[in-house]
């Protein structure tokens, strides 16, 4: 794995030796792709889930009467997250950069939709900013670890990958939005339209065990966003946060966030996209091209 971690090392390492050793036909063999996709995507979550079991047994049994706020007793346990991931070296320091970011642009976005009333937190504790729970910023932040693992996990390359000072832009544009929109016209139908002309013609290439797949970029942000979509509603469920038609009796959350989660999709891609550039897929004969990251230079798919 590329720029893995010394335990995932470890632990890919003694996967590899184990299938490689395995036997079967070709049935088997598609088989093995899918279980090894599957613990790669449960392994690059692990942030993510270790956090939401959290939540989700704060709902269950953390007791009303404790003499530490659940909002508080939430933040301490992300914070303690966050020290095991980096102390048993499942995220570098690199990585952990990037995490923060996404750590202070959630934040910041939580303060003021609280502000403007988009959704609330239950008003309690002390480790908060306003009307926000520290631990809120976790809830991005476990975005961005799943997004810097995944990268790696699956050592992913990409076809026709749009300049990134293009995908700043678009990145800007939809941030802005989500605070502007407020106040003027939303424009998050015209962001979804600059998206899809800018990313429609790149290509995501991932390995799996043995193989290498691809897909187009704009099939990922949404099967990402929609996992969100299922997490954001286990969170509402517990009460870590509520949206206003939810707050006399829990329901499903708007499918028409979804929509809301793909373009939050393209700011994490353009935080990631700090730490590890966007780099196209090796050449047949394992030649890197020069001008990496062109949208009109055409490369080959590798063998498969």
């Amino acid at each position: 794995m590329r720029n893995s971690t010394s335990v995932e090392q470890a632990i890919d390492d003694l996967a590899h030796r184990y299938l490689q050793h395995a036997q079967g036909g070709r049935l088997r063999m598609r088989l093995t792709e899918f279980v090894v996709f599957g613990l790669k995507q449960a392994w690059a979550c692990v942030f993510g889930a270790a956090l939401l079991a959290v939540i989700i047994a704060a709902r269950l049994w953390y007791p009303d009467d404790a003499g530490l706020a659940r909002n508080d007793f939430l933040t301490i346990a992300a914070v303690a997250i966050q020290i095991l991931m980096i102390s048993f070296k499942l995220e570098t320091l690199r990585e952990l950069r990037v995490i923060l970011l996404f750590h202070a642009v959630g934040t910041v976005m939580e303060l003021f939709k609280t502000d403007v009333g988009s959704w609330s937190y239950e008003a309690e504790g002390f480790l908060r900013i306003g009307a926000v729970p520290l631990f809120s910023g976790f809830m991005y932040a476990a975005v961005g670890s799943y997004m810097v693992r995944v990268f790696r996990l699956f050592d992913l390359h990409f076809d026709h990958y749009p300049w990134r000072w293009i995908t700043a832009l678009v990145a800007a544009g939809i941030y802005i939005n989500f605070f502007s929109h407020h106040y003027i016209l939303d424009a998050r139908w015209v962001l979804l339209a600059a998206v899809v002309l800018v990313y429609g013609r790149c290509m995501m290439h991932f390995r799996v065990f043995r193989k290498r797949f691809r897909m187009p970029i704009l099939v990922s942000f949404l099967l990402v966003a929609l996992f969100i979509w299922f997490a954001e509603n286990i969170g509402t469920w517990s009460h870590a946060w509520l949206y206003p038609n939810q707050v006399n009796g829990w329901q499903a959350v708007s499918i028409d966030k979804l929509l809301a989660w793909f373009l939050l999709m393209i700011i994490s891609v353009v935080l990631v996209a700090w730490v590890y550039k966007p780099e196209p897929p090796p050449s047949p004969t394992g030649a890197t091209q020069i001008r990496q990251g062109h949208p009109d230079i055409h490369i080959a798919r590798p063998p498969e």
